[in-house]
């Protein structure tokens, strides 16, 4: 996905919750907004793991 079809938009975040995010960004060689969207992502692929799997029960 380029640059130009993503959407920008404001994040309310605490301080030290950025720092700590931009310090795992920065261990892992990606920007703060590469691993926001990076976490964003993983947690996504979790919460349809989660479903898929409920519903096979």
């Amino acid at each position: 996905m380029s640059d130009k079809d993503k959407k920008a938009f404001a994040l309310r975040i605490s301080p030290a919750l950025l720092k700590e995010i931009e310090q795992w960004a920065a261990d892992e060689f990606r920007s703060t907004n590469g691993q926001i969207e990076y976490l964003l992502s993983e947690a996504l692929k979790s919460k349809r793991k989660k479903r898929v799997n409920k519903n096979d029960t």
